[in-house]
């Protein structure tokens, strides 16, 4: 995902990267706001992403899951959102993290008086009108969403987690997400010094596109838009058949003649994201821009591998309990040494 440019952004990952190279500490933090009752493809890049992070740097990580965002922004009760919010967790932890490294909460769980604290400290500093002009809330929003953003920016803070980092208060994060979250961390950027806090570094994803093209992204409200992680092999088969947008021609003999467009077919974009070997992937490319390659063909190739992908995900995910998500949650120290 680096070396392809799907990560494509960063703000303060090389101060990050001059941490780790003096063995000195920084913790993980990204996030998931519960809507649907399966993450999607589009979900988990940044939580693979951030799986690896892990495992290459040895430190904390934690998820916040912002069930109160979603009550906020969307009709659903706060009861069924729990459910949903608890699917979430398991599908996230079917990534293949750390419970003795990692803290995964629910925002209506979570409040202790040092994440609250931090909250306080951030909803000073930051304006109304700071608020509507990062934001675009207007007079007819509720007041909650005017309060949210302060929410997603306590976990940035070391001091809103005193059961895993003490009353250590300069120990930065780096945030792997979605290049739409950038509007909360700009905003949180912003605050940190004036609170004396350390700013958190980011790393940006584009988006994994929807089947219907690659200038969209994949929604958890359009079923036929996602390969959503509970999706069966045939499923999976059936939706890049019929909904994957083709970059290929109208008839074989134009394609043979001029070729497939690889940028906006969403079959080549799906291996571009998960099929690891360049060398196999360049060979793909050729063969479909020079003709030699159908469009049945290419998207057979990304069936094969999205199947590999949610199978393997899937495999993980029947082995995770309501135990492992009570275990994930529970407040403890991290077994991290700083």
């Amino acid at each position: 995902m680096l070396r392809r440019g799907l990560f494509f952004a960063h703000r303060d990952l090389a101060r990050i990267l001059d941490l780790a190279e003096k063995k000195k500490p920084f913790f993980l933090y990204t996030g998931r706001g519960p809507s649907s009752g399966s993450l999607h493809l589009g979900h988990l890049i940044p939580f693979m992403f951030t799986k690896w992070l892990q495992d290459a740097f040895d430190v904390p990580l934690i998820v916040q899951i912002t069930d109160d965002e979603k009550f906020l922004w969307r009709d659903i009760p706060l009861d069924k959102l729990g459910e949903i919010a608890n699917g979430n967790i398991k599908d996230i932890i079917s990534v293949g993290f750390d419970p003795r490294k990692t803290f995964i909460f629910k925002n209506t769980e979570y409040m202790c008086p040092a994440f609250y604290n931090n909250i306080l400290k951030v909803w000073k500093v930051v304006t109304i009108n700071q608020a509507r002009a990062i934001f675009g809330f207007v007079g007819e929003d509720s007041m909650g969403k005017s309060a949210f953003p302060a929410i997603e920016a306590a976990p940035c803070f070391a001091t809103s987690f005193p059961h895993i980092f003490g009353n250590k208060k300069n120990i930065p994060c780096l945030i792997p997400c979605a290049i739409d979250q950038d509007p909360y961390f700009r905003m949180t950027r912003d605050a940190a010094p004036r609170l004396k806090y350390e700013k958190p570094a980011l790393i940006y994803s584009t988006f994994l596109p929807a089947l219907q093209g690659a200038q969209s992204k994949m929604a958890g409200s359009d079923q036929n838009s996602c390969i959503f992680l509970n999706d069966t092999p045939n499923q999976i088969k059936n939706k890049i058949n019929k909904y994957a947008f083709s970059g290929g021609q109208a008839t074989t003999e134009e394609h043979r003649r001029l070729g497939g467009n690889c940028d906006v077919d969403s079959s080549f974009q799906f291996l571009r994201f998960f099929e690891e070997d360049d060398d196999k992937l360049a060979e793909i490319r050729q063969r479909y821009e020079s003709g030699d390659m159908l469009s049945g063909e290419l998207k057979k190739e990304a069936i094969t591998i999205v199947q590999r992908v949610i199978g393997d995900l899937q495999a993980r995910r029947k082995t995770v309990t309501d135990a492992d998500v009570v275990e994930f949650a529970r407040v403890k120290p991290l077994d991290f040494t700083f």
